[in-house]
């Protein structure tokens, strides 16, 4: 993957340049979506080193990030505005003399809390909030906070590339692996008729049954989707878990399949065993509290039948294949295009925002660099993203970096346990990794 950018605005005249369609769709009355990345310091924090690469870097990748949101003639307009760094980077206050384990708790608080917050349209969509504190897993801890209005998910995190440096040189540029595999390959010799026939069936199938289960009838409520009003307003809950690259991909080569389907299929075997381990709970009275899209429906395995971990991956690659082979993805972006000219972008919005509600959870996946990184001269051990205002009680979000995997999981506070479901995905994960090896 090579990091990209959003389209360069060009401003009129007056000093306002229309957001494309899809940013407005993103940021309305009925969807507002945001990205967090967050990045591990190995050192201690040194605020005034940091504020450089903010006026030197990130202002440069796109206009946007020194642009405020104006509504006018019913669309939304970017217009140019002096950048007050100090309104942008926070720096919180925690207790003084805690432990690492204390400070982590404190650290996912907070992050909960400034995912719920609404950026403010007075000023550019964006903040840099500075955690000074040791966690367990940092010295001090990076969490940008970037309105989705600004770009996707790969120019948001290619902005946050942009002032990041490589550690061991910063002349040199990030690299990225590479996304090309056998099984690509293979697809391309494979074309014929018949993968034509079959592709044109399984487009007109997924239109017709995505549209109608997702965007009307929905998943029903689950122990991973409470079905609540407005839930992207309710409070989240949010942790992560890491595994080796190495050991993934050594369940890649046994298996014949890609590490997403890897990924997918852990997910898939991890929100099982937390399913079953939930209605377990509810049987013994235990449970105290309870733009285009490729929609993926969770295998679903009957009460007491024998469940293999491998069927859940090869499930994945399945469904993956098959929606590889469909146009249904690239034709819903032009219908939702369609929709866009002739009812606003209002619509658009409000269509996406019951596509993704009436979803049991969405996997989101990001291909980081290769090489460590450090930003402003801190060297950071971990890179990982979340996202805000999705109205699902559970996402899962994805990203490598130096050989290592993070799944960050955001949940639905008081409704999903978190501590449960990150130990049925260790679990799915071990034990995958045992079968691969012997």
């Amino acid at each position: 993957m090579t990091t990209c950018t959003s389209k360069i605005i060009k401003f009129g005249e007056d000093g306002l340049q229309p957001m494309n369609p899809s940013s407005q769709c993103l940021n309305t009355s009925y969807l507002s979506l945001g990205i967090i990345g967050i990045a591990e310091s190995e050192i201690p924090i040194d605020v005034e080193k940091v504020m450089v690469p903010l006026r030197t870097d990130l202002l440069r990748v796109n206009p946007a990030f020194s642009s405020v949101v104006v509504r006018k003639h019913g669309k939304q307009w970017w217009k140019r505005v002096e950048v007050q760094y100090e309104d942008h980077v926070i720096v919180p206050t925690f207790p003084q003399g805690l432990s690492p384990e204390s400070y982590t708790q404190y650290f996912e608080e907070y992050l909960s809390k400034i995912c719920l917050d609404k950026l403010s349209e007075t000023r550019p969509l964006w903040e840099l909030h500075i955690i000074k504190y040791p966690t367990q897993g940092a010295a001090g801890t990076f969490a940008f906070k970037m309105h989705h209005a600004l770009g996707d998910g790969f120019s948001i995190m290619g902005a946050l590339f942009s002032t990041l440096k490589r550690a061991d040189n910063t002349s040199l540029p990030l690299t990225f692996p590479s996304t090309t595999s056998r099984s690509k390959e293979k697809r391309n010799i494979c074309k014929s008729g018949l993968n034509f026939i079959s592709g044109c069936f399984n487009t007109i199938n997924d239109i017709v049954s995505n549209m109608m289960h997702t965007a009307w009838f929905g998943d029903r409520p689950s122990a991973i989707r409470s079905g609540a009003h407005s839930v992207e307003c309710l409070p989240v809950h949010i942790t992560r878990i890491t595994f080796s690259l190495d050991d993934i991909s050594q369940v890649r080569t046994k298996l014949g399949v890609t590490v997403n389907d890897v990924i997918i299929g852990i997910i898939f075997h991890g929100t099982h065993l937390y399913t079953k381990s939930v209605d377990e709970m509810l049987q013994n009275n235990m449970w105290g509290n309870q733009f285009s899209f490729i929609h993926i429906p969770i295998p679903s395995y009957s009460d007491g039948q024998k469940v293999d971990l491998k069927d859940f991956i090869l499930q994945a690659q399945k469904i993956i294949q098959r929606n590889k082979t469909s146009m249904a993805v690239h034709i819903n972006g032009l219908l939702l295009s369609l929709m866009g000219s002739l009812r606003g972008t209002e619509a658009v919005s409000k269509y996406v925002h019951s596509t993704l509600k009436n979803t049991s959870f969405t996997v989101s996946n990001l291909i980081g660099p290769t090489e460590k990184m450090a930003y402003a001269d801190h060297p950071i051990s971990n890179l990982y993203f979340t996202v805000t205002g999705s109205p699902q009680s559970l996402v899962f979000l994805v990203m490598s970096y130096l050989g290592k995997l993070t799944i960050t999981i955001s949940g639905e506070k008081g409704f999903i346990d978190l501590p449960l479901l990150v130990s049925c995905m260790n679990k799915a994960f071990e034990k995958i990794v045992k079968e691969a090896s012997t």
